[in-house]
């Protein structure tokens, strides 16, 4: 009786995570057939709805979703979790610590790119859904055509607006939402094909082989690029593995995802062998029997907010990520829930998508037009995600050569054809996501490198060895009487070790040192949680009625909000660092640097200079990315730091 309880149990958390999961994962992918089958007859450079184009380019349509998503990505990509976790950031983790060998390096670089196309995405994906469920008003009713515009970036407005509220309630609405939209779909899927059934012959790959070689190479590379509008959203489902797990994600898509897009892609095909009039180049909307128009406005409005959400929240996480990696400037992040300190808000990231999004639609104004610009961003992240697949499963799988060539070689290929398509769109609205991908890809190079320059003139930084300091410290007569906290990058490890320049810095500048010395690092792991060794505590010299000197390492996840006040509460609660047990009397000292550039620094390193510098004015203090500034006093030494 027992073990049925917990195989009950276990199979209600399964069902519970995999209706929550639909409601966050699927959004995007599940919102594409607004506007993804008009794109390939409607679009720049599509082709005739001939019954030939259609049974072609439907059966593009199946097995691009066969193939990309549920074999790629739902088969083998969850499968390439970094600590439970997946996403570009997850992959850059696991192949972190193989950099050393051929060609990782470059994938490194790559998988840095596609986190900035990852941006890109979010700025569109937004602006596409919306619009494109907007313009179901203009089918119902050709007179509101001068109405989509303006409720498009209503809705936009509302919907960036409410993200400093948390979604934590709206998010427990988006499973049963979603069910009811893919339910929807599939019923509008099968009252078409009931009319037509001889589109289930586009099932049959052998229709999109003959499709292909009976088009021209650029008439082919504008319906590829439309078809890649289908699987938009195969990486967004990867990248959330770590809120749901593999097997909630695997189950869904195969019980409710793949199956309605099937029906209802495969039901836009049967309505236009029907010949049936397509309203304003809508084929999804002209499906729908028009006492039901207006419901299912609202429903696929509804459903495309929810994908808008999953984008933006995403685009918060992959901040955090590359933030907790050392790769982005520290930005200001505000927590939305009191519980859950997953669920975070980031102003910049949030106004930044919004400015993007409404931009966009103001631009393109239809989402035929906006869908020249989409794909471009998406086709990129997954040719790299399978170009790293291809590494991961040689150095971490263990997988033949051969094997991983085959697999995931082949894979690459398909991307890599889809990544071609899209590029012929550049110059018609491509060139914003890849654009957005520079910019966001220079940041992290310029950071990283600015960083390191840093980091290397303080290791120059001219400090005695540690037992030295410990001889003066001694001799001291005088102490301030009181136990100071002094933030120090690298770990402390023994007396061997030389003094950290910021404590160094403190004994020359005042003369004096305190009773109690703690030295706090923040080390960010290669992992997305740290379960164990949340802490290390190391006596580096102590003395009955003299003092000590304590070193301190906090680690954190690349997934987790650092709040390094609440371990140290709990180091003085438990009195494994001499300080005193109330926040308050506490002083914990960081370091500002005032950036100089050297007199004979090169005109291409003053450049990245200046944007280094203005990274740093806009990036948020030390203490309060890592959770310092709310009980505690806070000191700040200024530290000119000359770059050559």
């Amino acid at each position: 009786m027992s073990s049925f309880l917990e195989k009950f149990k276990a199979h209600k958390k399964i069902g519970a995570l995999t209706l929550a999961a639909l409601g966050v994962v699927y959004g995007d992918i599940g919102t594409s057939p607004l506007y993804a089958v008009n794109q390939i007859f409607f679009g720049h450079g599509g082709v005739a709805p001939t019954p030939a184009n259609v049974y072609g380019s439907i059966a593009l349509v199946v097995w691009a979703l066969t193939i990309v998503v549920a074999i790629k990505y739902i088969i083998f990509v969850l499968r390439a979790d970094n600590d439970g976790e997946g996403g570009v950031f997850a992959l850059f983790g696991l192949l972190k610590n193989e950099e050393r060998r051929r060609g990782v390096g470059v994938l490194l670089i790559l998988l840095l790119f596609a986190a900035g196309l990852l941006f890109g995405d979010g700025m569109i994906t937004p602006a596409i859904s919306v619009l494109s469920a907007v313009e179901g008003l203009t089918v119902a009713a050709p007179s509101l055509q001068g109405m989509v515009v303006p409720v498009t970036i209503a809705i936009l407005i509302f919907l960036f607006a409410i993200q400093r509220r948390g979604t934590a309630r709206v998010g427990r609405l988006f499973g049963p939402i979603i069910i009811l939209w893919f339910a929807a779909i599939a019923l509008l899927g099968v009252s078409a094909i009931v009319v037509n059934p001889e589109i289930i012959h586009a099932l049959n790959p052998w229709y999109a082989v003959r499709f292909i070689g009976s088009i021209s190479f650029w008439r082919l590379a504008a319906v590829l690029g439309a078809v890649m509008l289908t699987v938009t959203g195969g990486e967004a489902l990867y990248a959330d593995m770590g809120h749901f797990g593999a097997k909630p994600i695997r189950l869904g898509w195969f019980t409710v995802v793949y199956p309605a897009l099937l029906i209802n892609y495969l039901g836009q095909g049967a309505y236009l062998l029907s010949g049936n009039a397509v309203i304003n180049r809508h084929i999804f909307y002209s499906m729908v029997p028009p006492p039901f128009l207006f419901p299912m406005v609202i429903l696929a409005t509804a459903a495309t907010v929810i994908a808008s959400q999953a984008l933006i929240s995403g685009g918060f996480s992959l901040a955090m990520q590359a933030m907790s990696l050392g790769l982005f400037p520290r930005l200001r992040m505000l927590h939305t829930h009191e519980e859950h300190e997953g669920q975070i808000y980031l102003p910049f990231i949030n106004w930044g998508l919004f400015a993007g999004s409404i931009c966009l639609v103001m631009i393109f104004r239809s989402s035929v037009g906006l869908a020249s610009a989409y794909g471009l961003a998406v086709s990129g992240v997954m040719l790299v995600t399978s170009l790293a697949m291809i590494a991961i499963s040689r150095r971490l799988w263990r997988w033949s050569a051969v094997g991983s060539v085959i697999v995931f070689g082949l894979l690459a290929a398909v991307d890599g054809a889809f990544l071609f398509a899209n590029s012929i769109k550049f110059f018609q609205g491509g060139f914003i996501p890849f654009g957005v991908g520079v910019i966001v890809f220079a940041a992290m190079s310029i950071w990283q490198w600015g960083r390191g320059r840093i980091g290397e003139v303080f290791e120059a930084y001219h400090a005695m060895p540690l037992r030295e300091f410990v001889a003066l410290r001694r001799e001291q007569p005088d102490t301030l009487p009181r136990s100071i906290v002094f933030m120090n990058p690298r770990s402390v490890l023994s007396l061997d070790d030389r003094v950290p320049p910021l404590l160094q810095i403190f004994w020359e500048r005042n003369g004096l040192l305190p009773r109690h010395i703690i030295l706090l690092t923040v080390v960010g792991k290669r992992v997305a949680f740290v379960e164990d060794e949340r802490y290390g505590v190391k006596k580096i010299w102590e003395e009955e009625g003299a003092g000590s000197i304590t070193a301190v390492d906090v680690n954190f996840g690349f997934m987790e909000n650092p709040n390094v006040e609440r371990i140290l509460e709990g180091l003085a609660d438990h009195r494994k660092i001499n300080i005193d047990e109330d926040p308050k009397n506490w002083l914990i000292r960081i370091v500002q640097e005032r950036i100089l550039p050297d007199e004979d620094i090169r005109v291409r390193a003053r450049i990245k200079l200046f944007f280094f510098v203005l990274l740093l004015k806009n990036s948020d203090s030390a203490d309060y990315h890592f959770g310092l500034g709310n009980k505690v006093g806070l000191s700040t030494e200024i530290v000119p730091v000359k770059i050559g």
